[in-house]
């Protein structure tokens, strides 16, 4: 059986302007579903990146 070996992800801080509204629906959210603000935006964002069309990557170039 191959050994368990922990790793941290690399990540990096960085720092970003939200609305108060948006802000208030996120943590709602991420209380709801027992994780951190800051894992909720992470899946968040991994789901948009992962989900956009296309078209929608295209539009920006």
């Amino acid at each position: 059986m191959s050994k368990f070996i922990a790793r941290k992800p690399e990540k990096e801080v960085i720092s970003m302007r939200i609305s108060v509204e948006t802000l208030q629906q996120i943590d709602c959210k991420a209380a709801a579903v027992g994780i951190s603000r800051n894992e909720l935006i992470n899946q968040m964002i991994s789901y948009a990146l992962a989900n956009m069309d296309e078209a929608d990557e295209n539009a920006t170039n």
